[in-house]
């Protein structure tokens, strides 16, 4: 154990961090973006089913639009707090602009999950539009709560 290197995560203050978009590492062309919608240790987590509805509409969505080319991974933390983007040749802006647009793109959406299938989802009785729209709603509304650094920002 003494070789175990801690990873760069774990050096955020969970107690004090606040929801936002985030730049959480960067190796070479990939960045990975903490998109972090809850306030960590507060009890106010995302259910599984919110996190899962999310997951299939926000994928769906950025992998189809401007950055469709540089999206390497979208997925929920385990942490029930966000998720993890991973994009190539990331310009933050731009990113940002995805962001936006991919969660706006939910609430003005009609229709299935994506993907809400048994033979498209290994759990594709846990959809819910509603609860994929009402983290959209609540994320875009934590984004416009302060400007977005793209640095760790942390409440006093």
């Amino acid at each position: 154990m003494d070789n175990i290197t801690r990873i760069t995560s774990f050096t955020i203050d969970h107690d004090t961090l606040l929801p936002g978009l985030y730049v959480s590492r960067i190796d070479g062309d990939i960045t990975t973006y903490d998109m972090r919608t809850r306030r960590p240790n507060t009890g106010d987590l995302m259910s599984n089913s919110t996190m899962h509805s999310l997951e299939h509409m926000f994928a769906t969505f950025i992998r189809n639009g401007e950055l469709r080319d540089s999206i390497v991974y979208f997925g929920p933390m385990g942490c029930q707090t966000g998720f993890y983007l991973l994009v190539r040749n990331a310009d933050n802006s731009a990113v940002l602009a995805a962001v936006r647009n991919a969660l706006e793109q939910i609430l003005a959406y009609e229709g299935p999950v994506f993907g809400a299938s048994h033979k498209e989802c290994g759990n594709y009785r846990n959809l819910d539009l509603e609860k994929a729209k009402m983290e959209a709603r609540y994320y875009l509304n934590e984004l416009d709560a302060r400007p977005v650094t793209f640095h760790y920002e942390v409440s006093l």
